[in-house]
């Protein structure tokens, strides 16, 4: 069999439903092996680095690693935002490189390049992947594909890369071809330590007065959402989340808290700064959630820390009680060995009171036009037909997460990477992986401007996303550092940057569009943008210029010292 078409194959085999990709003179082959096997769709996309974020979005719907196709030199270049933003992230995904002949490899010479458009991209992915090699004879194709796959998926997930030069795509492969079988189950064999780490929390939530559960992304990637809202709904523990843990907890009602750190609900930083008793569930406490005082961070409360990956444990916050184990095994355990302790019906009274007071709507001041945290708000309640919510990197994702509630509905951007241009593509392939269904994309002027492009991959593929562009005219978090530590100059952000006007670009690819700049008439503007919710369409939300995200943890002091103070 053609190694190009046993690729091809498999990928249908495994349950790769989706190849995105753009074409190039190195991918000819495994492309058309694709289309003549059939049973994997093609998305063409206008720029390989959209290729790349939208296997994310698929990924992180389906659960399987998602799959692009990049030709030799600046195709498979072009990959490496998408590939370092799964490998941040912990989204599984395998790249496929063509490469050039091997014959005109460059490799064994002093010269930098033999074959047109040859590039070393394995060198350059291994920084940012689980493992990236370069197939040197056909038959090494099938050991090579299995492992990528396994790879991608065992222990703390992420992408892998393979390079296949032309002529090794086009050999024959003489061994039969085997089904894969690739398992998402974990090991439900023992943890080490989980007895005794469950014991010492339950003797310690029985002592507790004021107990907090944080819950990261490793809940989200794990697969396990219901499974912890289920655990919280029986602990009865008020519950955090970071960025990337948001749109996890679902029917939690008042135990659901809030999003915690930098730009975090200052009723959740609050919560997390006074707890005496902290369980973190797949998260790696980096500095935007504990700030820079880790001392102070572990001060007067006990830490549990459960993370799948070891180096993630105890890095920057030392005083836990820790356990190395796959979330999948371990919240069914916590579920049957820890009990509900005594009510902590004032310590969520407390938090309750801290809420209505901080209202997060208000925390802007008052301000002329639309306020973003509102219309996120609303944006939420209506979008009932909404799979998931996809945001930019930005003032949009902050507003986002402050204020829209997902209703248990997947919240997905980008946290470790944070590259702009991620959330249109990131979309496509959340919608793609959900079977075409809405998602809402949150962006803005400048993240949309990264890969506008892609508006005609939507419109041919018949995409029914609604694009909110939150249109301040800057790039608008920038300016706000710009603002506040460099005397209000504002290279780059304000001065000799502009945008479009995104209505008539949309409407140019094809997409209807309408803009909005009068508070009035946001709910108005909202039940357009979802008149009909099989197509795509393009709100464009106007954002005065000058308007940032608040509240927003002080430089250097503790998560419950936000600006404004209040």
């Amino acid at each position: 069999m053609k190694a190009s078409d046993w690729i091809a194959r498999y990928l249908a085999d495994i349950g790769v439903d989706t190849v995105f990709e753009m074409i190039g003179g190195m991918t000819t082959h495994m492309l058309d092996s694709i289309y003549r096997e059939g049973r994997s769709r093609i998305v063409t996309v206008h720029h390989e680095q959209a290729g790349a974020i939208a296997a994310c979005g698929w990924a992180q719907v389906k659960g399987l690693p998602g799959v692009a196709l990049a030709t030799s030199g600046p195709g498979a270049v072009n990959l490496l935002t998408g590939i370092g933003t799964c490998y941040f992230d912990s989204i599984p995904a395998v790249f496929l490189t063509g490469q050039v002949n091997r014959n005109e490899l460059s490799t064994g010479f002093s010269m930098r390049q033999l074959g047109f458009q040859e590039t070393d991209v394995v060198s350059m992915a291994k920084a940012v992947t689980k493992g990236a090699v370069q197939v040197t004879d056909p038959e090494d194709t099938p050991k090579i594909m299995d492992w990528a796959f396994k790879t991608a998926m065992e222990g703390r997930p992420g992408p892998v890369l393979i390079d296949i030069p032309m002529d090794v795509q086009r050999g024959e492969i003489t061994e039969p071809y085997d089904a894969p079988e690739l398992t998402k189950d974990p090991d439900k064999g023992s943890i080490c330590g989980a007895d005794r780490f469950l014991d010492r929390v339950r003797n310690s939530l029985c002592k507790a007065n004021r107990p907090l559960i944080l819950v990261g992304s490793g809940v989200v990637r794990s697969g396990i959402s219901e499974e912890v809202s289920s655990l919280v709904r029986k602990l009865k523990v008020p519950s955090v989340f970071s960025l990337m843990g948001k749109g996890t907890l679902k029917d939690c009602g008042e135990l659901s808290v809030g999003m915690i750190g930098t730009y975090g609900n200052r009723w959740a930083n609050y919560a997390l700064a006074r707890c005496d008793l902290l369980l973190v569930l797949g998260s790696r406490l980096d500095i935007r959630q504990t700030g820079v005082d880790t001392e102070g961070f572990t001060r007067q409360k006990e830490v549990f820390q459960v993370d799948i990956d070891p180096s993630e444990i105890e890095g920057r916050i030392t005083a836990t009680e820790s356990l190395v184990a796959d979330l999948r095994s371990l919240v069914p355990l916590m579920a049957d060995k820890i009990m509900p302790a005594p009510s902590f019906d004032d310590w969520r009274s407390e938090i309750s009171e801290r809420r209505r007071l901080w209202d997060d709507t208000e925390e802007l001041g008052r301000i002329e036009g639309i306020n973003p945290n509102g219309f996120m708000r609303m944006l939420g309640l209506r979008s009932p037909d909404a799979s998931a919510f996809v945001t930019d990197i930005g003032a949009n994702q902050m507003w986002a997460a402050q204020s829209l509630d997902t209703d248990g509905r997947p919240f997905i951007s980008s946290g470790g990477m944070g590259a702009m241009g991620y959330a249109l593509p990131a979309a496509m392939g959340a919608s793609i992986g959900f079977g075409q269904t809405p998602v809402v994309v949150v962006v803005g002027d400048g993240g949309m401007q990264c890969n506008i492009q892609e508006l005609q991959t939507i419109v041919r593929n018949k995409l029914p996303l609604k694009i909110v562009v939150m249109d301040n005219g800057s790039l608008g978090m920038v300016r706000q550092f710009q603002e506040a530590y460099l005397g209000g100059r504002y290279p780059g952000t304000v001065w000799g940057y502009d945008a479009p006007d995104f209505c008539r670009v949309a409407e140019a690819y094809g997409i209807e569009a309408r803009r909005v700049e009068d508070p009035a008439f946001v709910e108005d503007a909202l039940a357009w943008l979802w008149r009909d919710p099989e197509k795509p369409s393009l709100l464009s939300v106007r954002i005065l210029p000058g308007v940032g995200v608040a509240p927003k943890m002080a430089f250097g002091k503790g998560l419950d010292e936000m600006e404004p103070e209040r």
